[in-house]
């Protein structure tokens, strides 16, 4: 188990092998030296080239051709109905979400809203209020101005009664 590649060597990072417990895991070896890469032959494409392409412009034979016939499927993007009704799904959730974000939107803008009526409202009964109890003051000052002129009406008709 020790002689295989240790592909994690972070800092930190813990490995367990059954002979020797937990330890701390050891920095990857070097890459293979390249005369190990020559023993593979010229024909077949790295990962790189694409599959079409061998080097020297020939193609491959090495590979059974329903491998290719894999990669061109894989390289079209399906269309069958169930992709095409979870790309509507998908665009159906983002339009939802658009729309929940726009209603949160709205909803703060009316709880906003709300907040202004009520102060408005508060505001005008206020006014209403200082406007009334003027109200009342001048009606009240009118009121005893009438009775002053009525009692000083009353008090000249009978100061003139007298003198005839």
């Amino acid at each position: 188990m020790s002689a295989e590649p240790q592909f994690l060597s972070f800092t930190g990072l813990k490995q367990y092998t059954p002979n020797q417990g937990w330890n701390e895991p050891k920095p990857m070896a070097p890459p293979a030296p390249p005369t190990l890469v020559k023993s593979v032959p010229d024909n077949v494409p790295t990962l790189t080239e694409p599959l079409d392409a061998a080097p020297g412009g020939a193609k491959s034979n090495v590979f059974d051709p329903l491998i290719h016939e894999l990669f061109d499927q894989l390289r079209v993007s399906p269309t069958d109905e169930l992709t095409q009704t979870w790309r509507t799904i998908a665009a159906e959730v983002n339009l939802l979400s658009q729309r929940m974000a726009l209603q949160r939107e709205l909803q703060e803008r009316l709880s906003h809203l709300h907040q202004d009526l009520a102060e408005l409202r508060a505001n005008i009964m206020s006014h209403l209020q200082e406007v009334q109890q003027a109200a009342d003051q001048q009606l009240s000052s009118a009121r005893l101005r009438a009775e002053v002129s009525a009692l000083a009406q009353s008090k000249l008709a009978a100061k003139l009664h007298d003198k005839l």
